[in-house]
């Protein structure tokens, strides 16, 4: 018998932690899985960060933290945004949440009301669309093709948008694609958003320190639209603090009380200790990323270029983050003896049990014919996975 909700009976797990989850079962059988399914920067904290941390447990820092976050760490935020984005937000325009996902959570749970339509650019990060379905929200895919590197133009954004359309949400620089869009972009994206009222937009900026070409800019930034963006951040992936689990928003005034109101419900405060954690690194300077980033791009070309000798697989090349997005097509349809590979799915299963190498299926991304490969590893394992992923491929008929 099911009696769960009908709400929950629509969520579909996240596919990125499901196929965390399948090779770490693997690796406990004993199998030498290599998982490049997660999105997580293989670096440690910063020593500052993990230094403010221990001294918060001294200070006995430990008692309930205020909802929207401690003032300290919400005016180190507001600073930061206007140091580094051009963004004015005052302390009081920030709330600091349990990672930037319950930050997008509480947005979209904050604006969409049953049967509004949310405009996701696909592809997009896996939970964007199961948050929409959670709210009770109508998701609308507009797919932006390899060809113009997996972005969408203002013509065809204001093409989608209907009389229905209550928020738009993407990221830049993209999880899956590592696409990023340019200041010009970005400015002709705002004079659309702009000529729609009642619309909105969640410009989720997780992966802005890690960009290989230009500089990153904020939607929010363009002064037609500034009152009618959430700009969405946290300091897991450009400052290697996964689990210290914090992110923010901000976001007008209005939208910021329905997001502390939902989160004095969910969880309260985030960790006392991860928020003077998170403060230390607010306040590092922009500059102490780009080692990181460099890594990571030189992790980049590397990963592009062994795959150019991998048979049918096409790739754009990403601008940021630690993605490739390669389109896998032409493997749909061969068989691995008498099972055909009829989905991204199903090669990426047979990758995972024939290969040992955990990938993530384009399906979850609203992209089914491609498949999600992340470099947040070493180059050693990089060469080794893609050997074991162009051997498995040539096996298939």
């Amino acid at each position: 018998m099911n009696n769960l909700s009908d709400r929950l009976n629509r969520l579909t797990e996240s596919a990125t932690l499901a196929m965390t989850r399948k090779s770490r079962e693997l690796q406990a059988e004993g199998v030498d899985v290599i998982n490049l399914s997660i999105g997580e920067p293989d670096f440690d904290t910063p020593e500052v960060v993990k230094a403010a941390a221990i001294q918060a447990i001294k200070d006995n820092i430990t008692h309930y933290p205020p909802v929207p976050g401690f003032p300290e760490l919400r005016s180190a935020i507001s600073a930061k945004l206007k140091r580094d984005n051009n963004l004015d937000y005052s302390p009081e325009q920030i709330v600091v949440s349990t990672g930037a996902k319950q930050s997008i959570a509480n947005v979209v749970l904050s604006l969409v009301n049953p049967g509004d339509e949310v405009l996701l650019p696909s592809p997009y990060w896996v939970s964007y669309i199961e948050l929409v379905k959670m709210a009770e929200g109508i998701p609308v895919m507009l797919s932006a093709s390899i060809e113009n590197n997996f972005k969408v133009t203002a013509k065809e954004l204001d093409g989608a948008i209907t009389d229905k359309t209550k928020l738009i949400i993407y990221s830049s620089p993209c999880n899956p694609s590592g696409s990023a869009y340019s200041e010009a972009e970005l400015k002709s994206i705002a004079d659309v958003v702009a000529s729609h009222e009642e619309l909105y937009v969640i410009a989720d900026e997780i992966y802005e320190h890690i960009i290989f070409e230009g500089t990153h800019t904020s939607l929010a930034s363009f002064d037609n639209v500034k009152d009618r963006v959430i700009t969405v951040n946290g300091v897991s992936k450009g400052f290697a603090m996964t689990g210290w689990r914090i992110g923010y928003i901000g976001a007008p005034d209005w939208i910021v009380k329905a997001c502390i109101k939902i989160q004095g419900q969910f969880t309260s405060g985030a960790s006392t200790i991860s928020q003077k954690a998170a403060e230390a690194a607010m306040k590092m300077d922009k500059e102490s990323t780009v080692a990181m980033r460099d890594i990571f791009l030189s992790r980049r070309n590397l990963l592009l270029d062994l795959m150019k000798d991998i048979p049918g697989i096409t790739t754009n090349v990403p601008e940021g983050a630690f993605y490739v997005f390669p389109n896998i097509s032409s493997y749909l349809g061969k068989k691995n003896g008498e099972e055909t590979i009829e989905s991204a799915s199903d090669l990426c299963m047979y990758l995972l049990n024939e290969a040992h190498v955990a990938l993530v299926t384009g399906e979850a991304f609203g992209e089914p014919d491609y498949m999600r490969i992340s470099y947040a590893c070493s180059e050693d394992t990089i060469r080794e996975s893609i050997k074991r992923i162009t051997s498995a491929l040539a096996k298939l008929n």
